[in-house]
């Protein structure tokens, strides 16, 4: 249709246009923070909003204060294990003087050496003693570092069976609050489309339609872009069961228009030649015309071809001739292209 407009409408469609997808624009940056602001009209649930407040705090201090006994526990163990080494290292050390001084004894056998040899002995076995009590007290550290680790897995257990128990009320929650945030957007965006479908149906060609255009474009981007990310799965089906009902009423809007545009063009073609070019608009005829087909029927027709003036499928008039310089023109023209005679009441 673009091709029967002036130069100067051009123009200003242009700018309208313009003025529609920048309305649009910030209808959509409107539209897209009020969506993303809805989930905090819920509270914001966590795992202490579900768990046994009072059973959860007492594991918790008790777990603190075992994981510090625990700590206690492995500080004292390691203190010990370093003394036992101590006393190993001392209690090996002398042993091995020992036995070397022992056999340097054998060897000059010096009876004045019975008196050290008892010494040496009872300094010896006093260095055993002193290892077998670094020995026992590491046994007992270990002992007691096993104890604490047992008590504070065992309150592990206990609070993790309490948190298991609060996650799986919070998943149940958070499930209902994700479907009641839907139904926030769905109710937001859904009568969005509606007023659009509306708008579309009976406003698109009105005075203000670049405002009517921009705010369909808004009710599209927001009800299929912005509320489609935030569909809850639920195993897919919200999101089949939307998917089946928008195909459902577009296809069926889809077939009812073709069966009463099939209609409209029987009944159309069923009127006499000069009725159906008075029902055809001049912009309409001259845009189909350029479309290389018949401004009545919307059917491919060789306009090329100087032997065809009428429509083979529908009859309708294409071309006929002035009434004042006899030239050959199309039928819908409002001048003569050949000597700009205005067209005659019956051309």
């Amino acid at each position: 249709m673009s091709k029967a407009l002036r130069l100067s409408e051009k123009w200003f469609r242009f700018g309208l246009w313009i003025v529609a997808f920048v309305f649009a624009s910030f209808l959509i940056g409107l539209g897209g923070t009020i969506v993303a602001n809805l989930p905090k009209v819920e509270h914001h649930y966590t795992l202490d909003d579900f768990i046994d407040k009072p059973a959860a705090e007492k594991l918790r201090a008790e777990l603190r204060g075992l994981q510090e006994k625990r700590q206690m526990a492995q500080d004292a163990n390691d203190q010990a294990q370093l003394k036992l080494n101590a006393a190993r290292a001392n209690s090996g050390s002398a042993q091995d003087t020992f036995n070397s001084w022992l056999a340097t004894r054998h060897a000059t056998q010096r009876p004045e050496q019975d008196r050290e040899l008892i010494e040496r002995t009872q300094a010896l076995e006093e260095l055993k003693i002193l290892e077998r009590r670094a020995l026992a007290d590491v046994e007992r550290q270990q002992q007691s570092l096993l104890d604490a680790r047992q008590a504070e897995a065992r309150a592990q257990r206990d609070l993790h069976e309490l948190e298991k128990d609060a996650t799986q009320k919070l998943d149940v929650e958070l499930r209902d609050q994700e479907l009641r945030v839907f139904g926030y957007r769905l109710l937001l965006t859904l009568p969005l489309l509606v007023a659009a479908g509306w708008l579309f149906a009976k406003k698109r060609h009105g005075t203000w339609w670049p405002f009517v255009w921009g705010f369909i474009y808004f009710a599209l981007f927001a009800f299929f872009v912005e509320l489609v990310p935030y569909l809850p799965s639920y195993g897919g089906y919200v999101r089949y069961v939307v998917g089946i009902v928008i195909t459902v009423l577009v296809g069926r809007y889809a077939i009812v228009a073709l069966n009463r545009y099939l209609e409209k063009q029987k009944q159309a073609e069923a009127m006499p030649d000069v009725e159906r070019r008075k029902e055809l608009s001049y912009d309409t005829a001259l845009a189909r015309l350029a479309k290389k087909v018949c401004p009545g029927c919307e059917r491919p027709v060789d306009l090329a071809n100087t032997a065809i003036d009428f429509c083979p499928h529908c009859g309708i008039c294409l071309f006929d001739h002035c009434t004042q310089c006899k030239e050959r023109k199309s039928a819908f023209a409002r001048f003569c292209h050949a000597c700009g005679a205005a067209a005659g009441q019956g051309s």
